[in-house]
């Protein structure tokens, strides 16, 4: 029998959480790296003295994240190999053993980079979230391999024959040669996460699904591996070569021995992001406490017994905020005491929950020693909330409580904790900051906080208009839904706010008469609302930040004010030769541009200010713009008020005319940014898509309405925003009113069920109504 792992030494020293760990290049002393959500990669060398490890370098330069890392072999350029890292600010950076900063950065990939493979003669093999891998020579991409549907999550190079194996949430794994697919195995039932070569003709993979596949290189799948409880992040293959190592989400790195799964290390952290193995036998894993934590079979480098103890206290101790479905309808009076325990488990990593007064607590079996080991308490309720004045345990502090929120489908919900003495507001830009979120957020987690704590005394709140951006005074993008004011009684029913309708946008008699209260739509909506002063008063403050170059004189910034005004009236010419000052206010760095596109967004609905950026000669220029200002890596503000401006953009005849000849383009550009969960954003991409309705609603083209179609049923299906997916109705209807190919169109898209849920599901009587219609009209 194998002898089992237990605490070697903790690796602190991140601030954030360790996304990736491998086995270190130092040439002459046994090493470690880690790279981190704070930023950062270090490499830490293992003490002459004792069993710990010490930091020996600190690696900076990414602009975002560090969410995996890899080793290069030596070679004549860099003797003692490199340390390669991939990052969400989309970028690959190469650091020597000595390079605080990388040595070459590697661009190309238009989305985060999430996995690295090193190969033979240098190559690198990458993966991103942009649904592609990059093969990388001589610091150049020198082949894209495409042919997955979603994120390549994992990517893997095997040595003796140079294939190259993806791995994707696509569901699929795929393996290539010379740049071509040679197979697309199918298998997991979620994303791929993770991968590890075995020998030349095996591999192993790792799912959202919990579960490990070992395959052989044409498809077969040789062996299931279960055991896991959540989504299974890492593989790492063991120094025999058969035996590995797995973590995941259910907080566990687990040590599978002759197919079996030998041993469960439970650690007090939600996520257990990554998992290696060391040569001497060891194994080190990252976690989403900011901790790497190393664990040995050797005794000589074993932790101190006190250190084990605070290590299994902590574990212990740790909360497990989990809802009554978690524990598969069981009502905690009806679990067993802790005498249950004297029962054996089954297996390996079996849980089982005990009730201890009035306490849940949360036990592992290992089967290697024959025990019942506590790994927690189990906090919550039928609505995922303590009960009152029970407080939780969350990273060695108690709280009132630690909600669960979900920034992002198909990714991990991140755990905010909440005192009910603190700020919400407070507490919520704490939270944006240590994971590094939009500030555009602020606002809504806030209102989370509050609204999941209503009926208890809450610290005294922020100022009503604090700034999303700074903290101090507000400033807002103003228009959709902007929630800042309560709609008035001639406000904007798809806008929220004063009202902005051409003469046209009534619903017609046909659509009345069939009953159809909200389509077809006949008139573009716009984005009107702003508070002009606000704008101009951020614009003053990032003045001074932007740099000689781009700065503005006080005259300059006070036209800006007249240019804007003057877009209520649509057909005055008055600030026509002053756009110049707008022009060149643009070209202001992007994250800062955010107010001057705001000034854009009210100002295109100006006729001469329409023709000036939309005309036929520099329209391709200025959509060319929009997508600059607007990339991934931009800011999320930056994206909604592009959209904003691509909406009133529609006004007139001149940005009309440009939005329909580049519609192809546009509509792409959107839904790429389908998952992109921002209230405003949503709001703003679905109304594009309505005016695009309303642009084609009598023109018999098929092309461009199959398009639109797609693209709604694209969007519905991660849409969340119920005023965002009101528009995406409404821009059904329209397209289907009266138009029997786009019926038969629609109908093709299989749209029916998902439209139908909307009727049961939703709180927003129009919301019902709409899908109401729309089905009426596909049936």
């Amino acid at each position: 029998m194998e002898s089992l792992f237990t605490l070697s030494c903790t690796l602190v020293g991140h601030e954030g959480d360790v996304r990736a760990i491998s086995a270190g290049n130092h040439p002459t002393e046994a090493s470690i790296l880690t790279s981190s959500r704070d930023r950062t990669s270090r490499l830490w060398v293992h003490s002459s003295e004792g069993v710990s490890y010490f930091e020996g370098l600190c690696m900076k330069g990414h602009e975002n994240f560090v969410s995996c890392l890899c080793v290069m072999p030596p070679s004549d350029k860099y003797p003692t190999g490199l340390i390669v890292t991939g990052s969400n600010d989309f970028k690959i950076n190469a650091y020597t053993l000595d390079s605080v900063l990388p040595v070459y950065t590697l661009t190309g990939h238009a989305n985060t980079v999430c996995c690295l493979a090193a190969g033979k003669f240098g190559t690198l093999l990458s993966g991103s979230w942009d649904r592609t891998a990059k093969v990388w020579l001589n610091e150049k991409n020198v082949m894209t391999l495409k042919g997955h549907e979603a994120t390549v999550w994992a990517v893997a190079i095997i040595p003796a024959n140079g294939l190259m194996i993806t791995g994707s949430a696509d569901k699929t794994i795929k393996t290539w040669k010379a740049g071509k697919c040679e197979q697309t195995i199918i298998g997991h039932t979620d994303c791929v996460r993770a991968l590890a070569v075995i020998s030349e003709t095996q591999f192993l993979s790792s799912s959202n699904d919990t579960t490990i596949r070992r395959w052989t290189i044409n498809g077969e799948c040789m062996f299931e591996y279960k055991g896991h409880t959540g989504f299974v992040y890492s593989i790492a293959l063991l120094p025999n070569g058969e035996d590995f190592v797995t973590s995941g989400e259910d907080r566990t790195v687990r040590v599978w021995v002759g197919g079996q799964c030998h041993q469960t290390i439970t650690l007090p952290a939600q996520s257990v992001w990554c998992v290696t193995s060391l040569s001497n036998g060891d194994i080190a894993a990252g976690s989403s406490d900011n901790m790497a934590r190393v664990f040995t079979r050797d005794p000589s480098r074993k932790a101190s017994q006190d250190e084990v103890d605070l290590f299994n206290q902590q574990v212990a101790s740790s909360a497990i905020p989990v809802q009554s479905s978690d524990l598969g309808g069981i009502k905690p009076e009806d679990l067993p005491g802790k005498e249950d325990l004297l029962n054996p488990g089954k297996k390996d990593g079996q849980t089982k929950l005990v009730k201890v007064g009035n306490t849940v607590e949360a036990y592992s079996w290992s089967q290697a020693e024959g025990k019942w080991s506590k790994i927690g308490d189990v906090v919550g309720s039928s609505d995922g909330k303590q009960t009152a004045g029970q407080k939780v345990m969350y990273e060695g502090k108690e709280y009132d409580y630690v909600f669960s929120v979900d920034m992002e489908e198909g990714r991990p919900a991140l755990k905010l904790p909440y005192n009910v003495s603190d700020d919400p507001w407070h507490v919520a830009q704490q939270f944006i900051h240590k994971h590094e979120l939009s500030q555009a957020y602020l606002e809504q987690i806030a209102n989370f906080i509050i609204s999941n704590t209503a009926g208890v005394t809450l610290g005294t709140a922020a100022p009503a208009y604090t700034d999303p951006y700074t903290g101090g005074g507000r400033y807002v993008p103003q228009g959709s839904s902007s929630g800042a004011q309560p709609p008035t009684v001639h406000s904007d029913p798809f806008t929220g706010g004063a009202r902005h309708v051409p003469t046209s946008s009534m619903p017609s008699s046909s659509a009345s008469s069939q009953k159809m209260k909200y389509f077809p739509k006949k008139g573009f909506i716009t984005f009107d609302t702003a508070n002009l002063q606000q704008i101009i008063g951020k614009i003053t403050e990032l003045n001074g930040n932007v740099g000689d170059d781009y700065k503005l004189e006080s005259s300059e910034i006070e036209q800006l004010r007249v240019i804007a005004e003057a877009a209520s009236q649509t057909n005055s010419s008055e600030s026509l030769k002053e756009l110049h000052i707008l022009h060149k206010a643009l070209k202001w760095p992007s994250d800062q541009v955010f107010p001057i596109l705001d000034i854009l967004r009210l100002s295109i609905r100006n006729q001469f200010v329409n023709q000036y950026f939309c005309n036929e000669q520099d329209g391709a220029t200025f959509l060319s713009y929009l997508q600059h200002v607007s990339s991934p890596n931009s800011k999320l503000a930056n994206k909604m008020l592009v959209f904003r401006t691509l909406c009133n953009a529609f006004q007139c005849n001149p940005g009309a005319l440009l939005l329909r000849s580049n519609r192809e383009d546009i509509i792409s550009l959107l839904v790429d940014s389908k998952n992109i969960s921002n209230k405003n954003l949503q709001i703003a991409l679905s109304t594009v898509l309505l005016n695009y309705a309303v642009q084609q609603h009598d023109m018999q083209n098929g092309e461009a309405k199959l398009q639109l179609l797609s693209a709604v049923a694209a969007v519905l299906e991660v849409e969340q925003d119920e005023e965002a997916t009101f528009r995406l109705l409404v821009t059904l209807g329209t397209l289907l009113h009266n138009d029997k190919d786009s019926i038969f169109l629609a109908k093709s898209l299989d749209i029916i069920p998902t439209i139908s849920q909307l009727q049961n599901k939703t709180l927003l009587p129009k919301l019902a109504e709409c899908a109401e219609d729309v089905v009426h009209l596909l049936q």
